[in-house]
């Protein structure tokens, strides 16, 4: 990564995650996580040069809380929930 410098301040890049740290890092298989995506549920944050997703660090937060609604919820009622706030 490289670290930008403005106002004389260094600006280090956010980390970016590829689904196999996702995986490794979370309950959740590879498939899921690319269902999850395809749903809406989570969004990448931007694409390698290689044509790979990438997520940033607020990707955890969301599996949080999807971790935590679908315990009374569906993932439809998820999503709708998720797209509202």
């Amino acid at each position: 990564m490289e670290a930008k410098v403005k106002n004389n301040t260094l600006r280090i890049p956010a980390k970016l995650y590829r689904i196999g740290e996702l995986v490794r890092h979370s309950p959740f298989s590879r498939q899921t996580i690319h269902n999850y995506t395809v749903m809406g549920l989570i969004r990448e944050s931007q694409w390698s040069n290689g044509g790979h997703r990438l997520y940033d660090e607020s990707v955890f937060e969301r599996l949080s809380r999807i971790i935590e609604l679908k315990k009374t919820k569906t993932l439809w009622e998820i999503r709708e929930i998720l797209n509202r706030g």
